[in-house]
């Protein structure tokens, strides 16, 4: 992450700038779409869109085995922390499946991994477990208020294909941490080992995040250790509702709206589900590999469609006609989730607009290219091509300028000429 965007958020910590700074190397290199989009926002508001994406990456590389054990046995992901900025007009290098989000494919593995050792797709479900047990206890204890403050409150999506939104916000805005602050117990010397850690709790005490969208989360990332596939479509929500709604949840605050969050949060959750579909579609050949089939059984029995049916064409190569037409009806399924999340752009404060706009647009367009391609999933990813990505970049350039001299916020934040506060106080302290 930049120092000006620290600095324009006020994040003036050498330890939580460095943690948001890796949350941001997560993000540029994993989830190039949604790392193209986050360009597009103030820069006040960046850090703790990549703190929400690193944190949800993170946890996604655990389920999925893209990490070494550390010495205290957590997992951290390779080959990301440091990562170069990639060019925002390249295709996704594999977007995690949160934010929303497609899981990257693991390294070889093995059992019994020493400490240091890659996980690999090889690795157990129980040292899976652990570790994401282990996340979840660091993440319990930094977010505000300390352990289970909040009691959880997810509640399942309606079997019609509407996400239903979570409960109103309505966490204490006490909570709320003053620009550059450590939250909570991470003000008080209880610092969390993995930096994703602090820098989404310090994000979630800013913004008021509630606790149950991060509970939510965690729970949909324990179902993937044990569950490989979704009889109904209704059982496919359930999951997303964790998995993906949640993320557009912890958004809205970050993004602001022009009209009662609550009123915002249902486009914003189907939205989340939506990007969550469009991986789901785009990854079929993928995730076989890894043992899951996301598509729901329902939709793909209604054309005559099983696993072993899919396993025959990814194994082959070979098409079938069953398998195109339960593809496309699974495209044009995803395409209503778009319909649904539509009008929930225009709730957002008018500066954040393109951010969405942009992620909204270039998603969709993976939706064109499969069916453009005739439906190839199972044996290749199809692609937005890199001139259209961008032609989408260049218009939220425009769109951003344009609302950021609307609004009378600086299209571009001026050099720093000064340097950042040294932090007084608990940050002190640590």
């Amino acid at each position: 992450m930049t120092g000006r965007e620290l600095d324009a958020a006020g994040i003036t910590d050498p330890a939580l700038r460095d943690a948001y700074r890796r949350c941001r190397a997560l993000n540029a290199r994993h989830g190039r779409t949604y790392f193209l989009a986050t360009r597009l926002l103030p820069p006040d508001r960046r850090p703790a869109v990549h703190a929400l994406y690193g944190f949800a990456r993170y946890a996604d590389d655990i389920v999925d085995s893209m990490g070494a054990v550390g010495p205290s046995g957590t997992v951290a992901p390779l080959d990301t922390v440091g990562a170069t900025t990639p060019d925002p007009t390249a295709e996704d290098a594999g977007t995690a499946r949160s934010t929303r989000a497609g899981r990257s494919a693991g390294h070889a593995g093995h059992a019994g991994n020493a400490p240091g050792a890659p996980l690999g797709d090889g690795a157990p479900d129980g040292a899976r477990g652990a570790a994401l047990a282990r996340l979840a206890v660091q993440l319990d204890r930094a977010l505000p208020g300390g352990p289970e403050a909040e009691p959880t409150a997810s509640r399942a999506p309606e079997a019609t294909g509407r996400v239903e939104a979570a409960d109103p916000v309505g966490a204490d805005p006490a909570v709320a941490a003053e620009p550059g602050a450590a939250a909570g117990p991470v003000a008080a010397g209880s610092a969390p080992t993995e930096p994703v850690v602090t820098a989404v709790a310090h994000t979630a005490a800013r913004y008021a995040i509630p606790r149950r969208h991060f509970t939510d989360f965690l729970d949909s990332m324990r179902s993937d250790l044990t569950v490989t596939d979704y009889a109904t479509y209704a059982d496919l929500l359930g999951y997303m509702h964790g998995s993906a709604a949640v993320i557009g949840l912890q958004m809205l605050p970050v993004l602001g709206t022009t009209v009662p969050r609550e009123e915002a949060e249902a486009p914003a959750a189907a939205l989340g589900v939506a990007f969550q579909l469009t991986n789901f579609l785009r990854d079929v050949g993928e995730d076989l590999d890894r043992g899951r089939v996301y598509l729901p059984q329902d939709l793909l029995h209604a054309h005559g469609v099983d696993r072993a049916l899919l396993s025959w064409s990814r194994t082959t190569g070979r098409t079938d006609a069953r398998i195109t037409a339960a593809l496309r009806a699974a495209e044009h399924l995803v395409r209503g989730v778009y319909r649904e999340a539509a009008p929930g752009l225009a709730m957002l404060d008018p500066v954040s607009r393109p951010c969405i706009r942009a992620a909204f647009v270039l998603y969709r367009g993976i939706l064109d290219a499969v069916a453009a391609d005739g439906y190839p999933v199972l044996h290749r990813r199809c692609a937005v091509p890199r001139h259209r990505r961008a032609v989408v970049a260049l218009d939220g350039l425009v769109r951003c300028t344009a609302a950021r001299y609307r609004s009378g916020t600086p299209a571009w934040p001026a050099p720093r000429t000064t340097p950042a506060r040294r932090p007084t106080g608990p940050e002190e302290a640590r």
